[in-house]
């Protein structure tokens, strides 16, 4: 089978929008072939409810993958669901009627989601004349100035009679080369905005890719839940590939979930690759039209990607948000959602039933609170809030890799010098002991193992030049001194004692310490008394060769039991594998 025409070319996923009965669904049947309302209900009543699907070529031989969203605004729940991650839209105003309130509600939308790219077209010019299809065409093209379909083609069309279809098709060659190419970052994601059974296949899921790529047979997790799937096959544009980049609509055939398991708004993205969050601090851009502040008050609900959850919203740095204003809020979410810094998002009040704004997500995971929050999207915010931050964490925080400040963590200049300088304290602190690397955190071990005055031994870390004080230490001589029966000061300091024994120069067991040496001589003593007697030692036999007494000999034994050189059988100290030969 030949490849499909797409491959290799620019491909953009572009969103209706508009009105209701503007004719957003005829346009894009007459388009691509394809009628984009697919259920019996939406064909009989003539009204677009859910959201619909259908491609074309255009005439350079790109493809554009068309989301048709109602116009309705019993419906604007699914329009939401279709145009996250999508970056352009086709905007449609009918000539017959100019700009109504939907088609204002809708341009809003696609602004608050940050689209930057469109075509409009004037639909139904066959049933007027051409004085008002100019007056239609000035008053659409006066609704949208200031916006970023200021300076858009608005191209008049008839989807009946297909007059303005070529001019229309050449608009949209323009928009698919002039639009940015979607960003690969390594980190796709997949809003889910159709879920379905298919008969053989079993569950199939749809959406716009962004992100990155994807591919068949990847493991991948839906969110939320970190429900893990693979994917058995891949189609976009109504054709079967091995794998898809971003930018993209993509039909996911996934094998490890069920269809019921799964649901619009969920999210489909590469474990470990994503941290979920279930509140944010966000930008907040409050509509002029408004005729009230945005407060705390209030029943929300927030479009994120596919997906619409009430939320609680708490206004940060002041009490509400006038109309016309922007600010910044935190919201909490019922559930956890794969999100970055820069995601966009809707807000709607429930109660009224309007669309009150909308804007980015600025932190996934705020520190400080709201009360003090000043968020933005800057790394160096991130990192000064939390001291210390992990180059991978940093990642999943805030979408971006930065190199490492020291080993595998960043950090701002004032936290290095003043960690730095307490690693220095605590250095001095330890005395002649030295400072036990163990008790830092991960971020303290990265800055001692480059500090320029501190060096490690060890497990230990002293000043540069410091001389090693238990290379010879007094105490070590005065034990091997004493052999079988030593004779440590119970003023001895206990510190000197741990690290003696962690160095292996000394041996504690059962509260008597020993030389490293004296066990040694103890383990030739019972090689020698089992030499005499394979069939074993008893500890008053081991007393009498090594002249210790009982408080002195059962731990020296002890000590030969643990490390193998003897094994005890009743009464009696056998041969272990590891007892040292005769001669």
């Amino acid at each position: 089978m030949p490849d499909p025409f797409w491959l290799g070319r620019a491909v953009r996923v572009v969103a209706t929008a508009g009105h209701v009965d503007h004719g957003k669904s005829s346009l894009v049947l007459a388009l691509t072939g394809t009628d984009p309302d697919r259920f019996e209900e939406e064909k009989r009543r003539g009204l677009t409810i859910d959201l619909g699907f259908a491609h074309t070529q255009l005439p350079s031989g790109a493809g554009v993958s068309f989301v048709d969203v109602p116009g309705h605004v019993r419906f604007l729940r699914n329009m939401l669901a279709g145009v996250g991650g999508v970056d352009a839209c086709l905007f449609v105003v009918a000539a017959t009627e100019g700009w109504k309130p939907q088609s204002e509600e809708h341009l809003r939308i696609l602004e608050l989601l940050g689209l930057g790219h469109g075509v409009i077209a004037l639909t139904k010019k066959g049933l007027v004349d051409d004085e008002w299809l100019e007056i239609a065409t000035l008053e659409v093209a006066d609704h949208v100035g200031g916006t970023f379909l200021d300076g858009a083609p608005i191209v008049p069309v008839d989807s009946l009679s297909r007059d303005g279809l070529v001019e229309l098709r050449a608009a949209l060659d323009e928009l698919v080369a002039t639009t940015p190419e979607p960003d690969d970052r390594d980190r796709p994601r997949l809003w889910i905005d159709r879920v379905f059974a298919a008969k053989g296949a079993g569950t199939v899921v749809t959406g716009t890719l962004t992100g990155g790529r994807l591919h068949q047979d990847q493991t991948v997790a839906i969110e939320p839940g970190a429900r893990d799937a693979r994917i058995r096959s891949i189609q976009s544009l109504g054709a079967g590939v091995d794998e898809i980049g971003a930018g993209n609509r993509v039909a996911l055939n996934l094998n490890g979930v069920g269809h019921d398991e799964i649901a619009r708004g969920d999210a489909v993205v590469t474990p470990g690759r994503w941290r979920t969050t279930d509140r944010f601090d966000a930008s907040l851009d409050v509509l002029a039209a408004l005729d009230h502040d945005v407060s705390r008050r209030g029943a929300y609900a927030a479009y994120i990607g596919s997906r619409e959850l009430p939320v609680r919203v708490r206004v940060l740095g002041t009490e509400a948000l006038a109309p016309g204003t922007t600010g910044a809020v935190r919201l909490f979410l019922p559930v956890g959602l794969p999100l970055l810094p820069g995601d966009r998002y809707v807000l709607r009040e429930s109660g009224r039933d309007e669309t009150v704004g909308g804007g980015e997500v600025l932190d996934i995971d705020p520190q400080l609170r709201a009360s003090k929050a000043a968020p933005d999207r800057s790394i160096e915010r991130v990192v000064a809030e939390r001291g210390w931050v992990d180059v991978d964490d940093l990642e999943l925080l805030t979408g971006e890799r930065v190199p490492p400040t020291v080993g595998r963590w960043v950090t701002t200049p004032d936290e290095l010098a003043a960690t730095s300088e307490r690693l220095l304290d605590l250095v001095d602190e330890a005395g002649e002991v030295g400072l036990d690397v163990a008790t830092l955190s991960g971020s303290e071990r990265a800055v001692l193992e480059e500090h320029d005055e501190i060096e490690i031994d060890g497990t230990l870390a002293r000043r540069v030049g410091q001389v090693d004080p238990f290379a010879d230490h007094p105490l070590a001589a005065a034990v091997l001194a004493g052999g079988f029966t030593p004779d440590v000061p119970p003023d001895a300091d206990r510190n000197v004692i741990r690290e003696l024994t962690r160095r292996g120069i000394l041996v504690e067991r059962d509260k008597v310490v020993f030389h490293a040496d004296t066990i040694d001589d103890a383990a030739r003593i019972a090689a020698e008394l089992l030499a005499d007697d394979p069939a074993g030692f008893t500890v008053a036999q081991f007393r009498d060769r090594t002249g210790a007494s009982r408080k002195f000999a059962l731990p020296l034994v002890a000590e030969l039991d643990a490390h193998g050189v003897t094994r005890r059988r009743d009464d009696l100290r056998i041969a272990g594998p590891r007892l040292p030969q005769v001669g």
